[in-house]
């Protein structure tokens, strides 16, 4: 029968670890790659959105520099990522070039996706790439930190991606075929978990718990970026990733591994996040034509229609709308700075180049970052 959950996916984050991408730290795996590349040429041809979020670059490093243990200083860590990085993305790029789908490389941080402005940014990049019919390969940026290479192999990166892009599904691909209730290798009783609840604690125990040999940067890393997912409204899937065509299968419904559902659904998760802000940083006040826009057709806020704006607020920030009568009608994410916001006020967007030095988006909140205020 299988779960619609997957099948009625439009946008997804596919993460690999890189046991599978290095062939168990031998080099990079080109067969594997290839066949996922062309599964997910497959899916972008049928209308879906997808960002690839793939480890490895440190064992490829690695193998291009003939070293066959993996260092414990951080900076040859680095050197090794620098390295490997070059062969990870050519080979992405390559992959997909065949199949007739186009790449971009983007490294990121935790620290861009814990900066409001960074954030947005990073946001709008991967938007416009998927617009593009692009698929974003994604890494964590392991030469300019210390802290990610420890992670648990961007599991945790797979889930604020999914988190960053609202997407309704992420699947991370392992060498394991899933979740089981107890270590398979230890306990002949273990049965297969194939669906339980994102954020269930119960699932956590089954995995070993944050200090156990077993969950230290294993299944339990999945499980909790499953539950991290879970916030924006993904769920998630944890799969083996050597099942033939297993991307393909699950988007057609196939169960396929463990299924973690999230409880909350995409749009009420971002919604409430916005509505659940106590502290705003600014507001703008806008004209009646624009308040009846924003609250009465649910549409997105130009500059065209502000009169006056209060605070001090970045980019990203979440800020209330009042109408004329100083009533909050609205918050949302700012796409301007206080200081912007004020120059483009009361004007079209034809004149920001003019007024900014640069064109950003025509909206100060874009209505998918806007919530009414009850």
């Amino acid at each position: 029968m299988g779960s619609p959950v997957l099948r009625n996916a439009k946008r997804l984050v596919v993460k690999v670890g890189s046991s599978l991408v290095t062939n168990e730290g031998r080099g990079l795996d080109a067969d594997a790659i290839g066949q996922w590349c062309e599964q997910l040429a497959t899916l972008v041809k049928e209308g879906r959105e997808v960002i690839m979020v793939s480890s490895g670059a440190i064992a490829e490093g690695m193998n291009r520099l003939g070293w066959s243990a993996r260092p414990k200083a951080i900076h040859e860590l680095q050197a090794a990522a620098a390295v490997g990085q070059m062969g990870l993305v050519q080979m992405y790029e390559t992959k997909l070039r065949e199949n007739g789908i186009g790449s971009a490389q983007v490294l990121l941080t935790h620290a861009d996706l814990a900066d409001r402005e960074r954030y947005l940014n990073a946001r709008s990049t991967l938007l416009t790439l998927l617009q593009l019919g692009v698929v974003p390969v994604i890494n964590e940026n392991d030469t300019v930190v210390n802290d990610e290479i420890k992670f648990g192999d961007n599991d945790t990166l797979g889930a604020l991606v999914a988190n960053l892009v609202e997407a309704d599904a992420l699947v991370i691909l392992t060498d394991q075929k899933g979740l089981y209730t107890a270590d398979p290798r230890k306990d002949p009783a273990a049965r297969f978990v194939r669906e339980g609840k994102a954020g269930d604690v119960t699932l956590e125990a089954m995995a070993g718990g944050a200090g156990s040999s077993i969950g230290s940067g294993g299944m339990i890393t999945k499980i909790l970026a499953a539950k991290r997912a879970a916030r924006s409204g993904a769920s998630t899937v944890i799969a083996w990733g050597r099942e033939p065509r297993a991307l393909i299968r699950l988007m057609q419904g196939e169960s396929i591994g463990t299924l973690l559902v999230a409880q909350t659904q995409k749009l009420q998760a971002r919604k409430q996040w916005m509505a659940d802000h106590l502290q705003m940083r600014g507001s703008v006040t806008v004209d009646a034509g624009a308040a009846s826009k924003v609250r009465d057709e649910g549409k997105s806020l130009l500059p065209i229609g502000m009169t006056r704006v209060d605070g001090e607020f970045s980019r990203g920030d979440v800020i209330a709308v009042r109408d004329a009568g100083g009533a909050e009608i609205a918050r949302g994410l700012a796409n301007y700075s206080s200081s912007e916001a004020r120059l483009i006020c009361r004007k079209a967007s034809s004149e920001f180049e003019k007024l900014l030095g640069y064109t950003g988006e025509p909206e100060m909140l874009h209505r998918t970052n806007l919530v009414l205020s009850r």
